[in-house]
């Protein structure tokens, strides 16, 4: 490694270590071993993926949610998962954004979206909630719908009259998780892209 490679790592080392994160980037989902591998919970998945990616971790609790520290295309990142519950994790997002004193355009959201099949991406600069109660939260808290978010495919439910709650909250079978497993990988190509600005790249290579 040479001297420059040397005072590379250092100064990475010291961005993630400290100083004020430039992006917030929420994985939505619910805590507990209960919920793990959960269709509602891709968003979970993604920021396990990114800090897996990243060697860091998301253990640290703060603002109601596990967080972590990384750094995206030379961008420090605040990694979170909130420890609300679905329905409530515009507390920990709102609690985030409030302290750090960030403008919502330095928000990335990544949750699941049933209209999409498993391993499918939508990328999406701003928009309604469209049913989710998790970015329902967000908004209704940050007042605010002016945030990027990256759609995760986790299937639609087998049959009209099947319970919304039931399809969400139930374990992806064997043979999705490979198809997760890419979807997650491409979700953390794609925050390295819009942490840089360059979100219509990453609409352009991963939107379904």
């Amino acid at each position: 490694m040479g001297i420059m490679d040397i005072f590379a790592q250092l100064s990475a080392n010291s961005t993630q270590s400290g100083g004020k994160p430039e992006w917030l980037i929420v994985g939505l989902g619910n805590p507990g071993m209960t919920y793990e591998n959960t269709r509602h919970n891709a968003g979970f998945m993604t920021i396990d993926a990114l800090a897996k990616e990243k060697s860091t971790d998301v253990t640290r609790m703060k603002f109601k949610a596990y967080c972590g520290d990384a750094v995206l295309a030379g961008k420090k990142c605040l990694l979170m998962k909130p420890n609300t519950y679905m329905n409530n994790s515009g507390e920990a997002v709102a609690e985030a954004m409030q302290f750090y004193k960030l403008d919502m355009d330095h928000l990335i959201v990544v949750y699941d979206d049933i209209s999409l099949e498993p391993g499918k991406l939508r990328i999406r600069r701003k928009g309604s909630d469209g049913g989710h109660n998790g970015i329902k939260s967000i908004i209704a808290l940050t007042g605010s719908q002016d945030f990027a978010r990256i759609k995760v495919g986790v299937g639609k439910k087998p049959h009209k009259d099947y319970n919304l709650a039931d399809w969400v909250l139930s374990k992806f079978r064997k043979e999705e998780l490979p198809q997760m497993e890419e979807a997650c990988r491409n979700a953390c190509a794609c925050l390295e892209l819009m942490v840089q600005g360059k979100t219509d790249a990453a609409m352009n290579r991963f939107n379904a």
